[in-house]
């Protein structure tokens, strides 16, 4: 059981439980369980080379965008697109 829980809190992203009750606990640790599988079979059958940690992060940031999976790991593409589409503007652009 140790291990189970050692594992929990080293790979799984629970910061704080929503609810207090024995299957709000555990309704929550299958989510994160399940959510880390998918990522782990998307790494594998797409061939990334990132940890999961940092295809965790770049799905986090790219959630609601309509960007294809294989360009959002794409460095050169990425960069590319953060400097042409850009919403942000410029305090002194002339």
């Amino acid at each position: 059981m140790e291990l189970f829980f050692k594992w929990i809190k080293q790979h799984l992203r629970i910061k704080a439980f929503f609810g207090t009750s024995e299957n709000a606990v555990k309704t929550q640790i299958w989510i994160a369980v399940s959510v880390y599988v998918l990522v782990a079979i998307l790494k594998k059958r797409l061939g990334l080379e990132p940890t999961l940690y940092q295809i965790l992060q770049v799905l986090s940031v790219t959630l609601f965008e309509k960007v294809p999976i294989l360009r959002a790991f794409d460095d050169t593409q990425s960069h590319e697109k953060l400097t042409v589409f850009s919403n942000q503007l410029n305090l002194l652009d002339l």
